[in-house]
């Protein structure tokens, strides 16, 4: 009976066991293999130990502008995204009546598509587009959104931030909720004020999920991807001011088809987030401790 319970159970898990082993382990055992060679997809592979790496570190000046870039964006978008995330949920976490449409309304842009997102960004950034328009109106001339290299870097930050705020509006509009109303109730009674209650009583209680939005927000921003080629192109342009890791990957991969230093690339960029989530975690778990 034990056995055979033993066996349905294995017979249970092993569709899902080797679905992890076929699309998850097998393409990063495989990234990691092509890392080492050198290999355009038609020829067979060459075998070239550590060059690519040493390439990427030691010769590609790409690489440190795409890591500069991708550090310039990072900071756009992390400290808008936690700020406007945090001050949305704490508007969304009060009574009100209709506030149930006001969420729907500021959840919306989590379930549009990027590149659809982008797409329509990028009409609004045209030099006669909707945005220039409304500058003009105030006196103000109009904006070189993505012919301008620097600008071109704000724009993408600004529709990443758009893109990002609502998730992060859900996590810490659920942290929100959860805390004790009676603490609340007990400060209004010691006379403090909004602004008084939201620092000393909401901000502590959630700070691990505060952490946990503050790091998944640069980990989406050091992968981005899909919203820079659909907003500038897949060249990381004009000239090379939305040249990102995730560009810079996508080109050597499928532009360039240099597979192996691609897959270096890849494998640098999973240590920069491994070594982002271990911060993540020992955050969140000192996080817990002071709780």
């Amino acid at each position: 009976m034990a056995r055979r319970r033993e066996r349905a159970g294995w017979a249970f898990v092993a569709p899902n066991v080797g679905a992890v082993a076929v699309f998850l382990l097998f393409p990063l055992g495989f990234s990691l293999y092509l890392s080492f060679h050198s290999w355009d997809l038609f020829s067979p592979m060459r075998f070239v130990g550590l060059d690519n790496y040493w390439r990427l570190f030691g010769s590609d000046p790409l690489f440190l502008i795409a890591v500069r870039n991708t550090a310039v964006f990072t900071v756009l978008t992390l400290l808008p995204t936690v700020a406007i995330g945090l001050a949305v949920a704490a508007v969304l976490n009060r009574k009100w009546p209709g506030i149930t449409i006001f969420r729907t309304v500021a959840f919306l842009p989590l379930v549009a598509s990027a590149v659809a997102m982008a797409v329509v960004w990028r009409f609004l950034f045209t030099d006669d587009g909707l945005l220039n328009v409304a500058l003009g109106w105030i006196g103000i001339d109009a904006v070189p959104w993505l012919t301008d290299p620097d600008w071109a870097l704000v724009s993408l930050s600004i529709v990443t931030v758009w893109k990002s705020v609502p998730f992060a509006t859900v996590i810490l509009l659920a942290a929100m909720q959860g805390v004790p109303e009676t603490l609340y109730e007990a400060a209004k009674i010691d006379g403090a004020g909004a602004l008084r209650r939201f620092s000393a009583i909401t901000l502590p209680l959630i700070r691990g999920p505060l952490s946990f939005v503050f790091i998944i927000t640069i980990i989406n921003s050091v992968q981005a991807f899909d919203q820079a080629y659909a907003l500038t192109g897949g060249n990381g342009g004009p000239e090379t001011g939305t040249y990102l890791l995730g560009i810079m990957l996508f080109q050597n991969a499928f532009g360039f088809y240099e597979v192996g230093y691609a897959s270096a690339l890849a494998w640098v960029i999973f240590a920069m987030l491994f070594l982002l989530t271990l911060l993540q975690l020992r955050m969140a778990r000192r996080a817990e401790v002071e709780q």
